[in-house]
């Protein structure tokens, strides 16, 4: 961590005083581009951090296959295709803050729904996810349109790179906020094989506090981010 952030402000100082930087970080001065990011590592960290966790729960708390496991993940890939007219809807009626606030909502109820569904089988697990993914759609479609569309017009490939980059940043940091957590309420070592009841009704209390916490923590950063965006309807990117 200290070396990350170190290389951070290495990074922040080079780009300052180039006289051809990698990132303009000036394009930050502008509200919108710095909301949009945010609210992208936001619905990121979401995304990365429960299928991290429940891949563990899949497979090791429920003894599945990985093949099991991974079909078990179907309402996170199905949503993601079915949710996109949703969320165009979304920004066509209500722009881009007000339909991002909902994505918001949606992400931090669904990890708030999958902190109580650990405990009560698959099928209030699909149900959170299938919210979550509403969530994550509205948003990281959203976002990147507003993001892309704030930048100067001979910017646009910056904008697009920065809002990958901000989604790879999120992905980073959900997985190791939840490998952190999980290491630290139930054990720094999960054996393989099958787990004792004991160690599984330990999964699931860590997972509990995990995604409680992570449904504040995405809440406040993803919706942090959409109130900074405009009232634009686009749902298309700047061409």
């Amino acid at each position: 961590l200290p070396l990350a952030a170190v290389s951070g402000a290495a990074f922040v100082w080079h780009e300052r005083r180039s006289r051809a930087p990698m990132l303009d970080l000036k394009i930050f001065s502008n509200g919108t581009v710095r909301g949009a990011a945010l609210a992208q590592i936001g619905t990121s960290v979401a995304m990365a951090g429960v299928m991290f966790g429940l891949i563990l729960h899949f497979q090791y708390a429920y003894g599945w296959s990985p093949v099991r496991a991974g079909l078990a993940n179907l309402p996170l890939i199905v949503t993601m295709f079915v949710a996109t007219p949703l969320s165009e809807w979304l920004a066509k009626r209500f722009g881009h803050r007000v339909a991002c606030l909902v994505g918001a909502a949606c992400l931090s109820v669904a990890l708030a729904g999958l902190a109580w569904g650990v405990g009560h089988g698959y099928a209030a697990i699909a149900v959170c996810m299938v919210v979550m993914t509403i969530g994550l759609r509205t948003v990281m479609t959203i976002c990147a349109i507003a993001l892309v569309e704030a930048v100067p017009a001979n910017r646009t490939s910056i904008g697009t790179a920065l809002n990958d980059t901000a989604q790879e940043v999120g992905t980073s940091v959900g997985t190791a906020v939840v490998g952190t957590l999980i290491a630290a309420l139930v054990t720094t070592r999960l054996p393989a094989g099958v787990w004792s009841s004991d160690l599984v009704q330990s999964f699931f209390h860590g997972e509990r506090i995990t995604y409680t916490v992570l449904a504040v923590i995405v809440g406040l950063v993803a919706a942090g981010g959409a109130l900074t965006l405009t009232d634009s309807h686009a749902t298309e990117e700047p061409a």
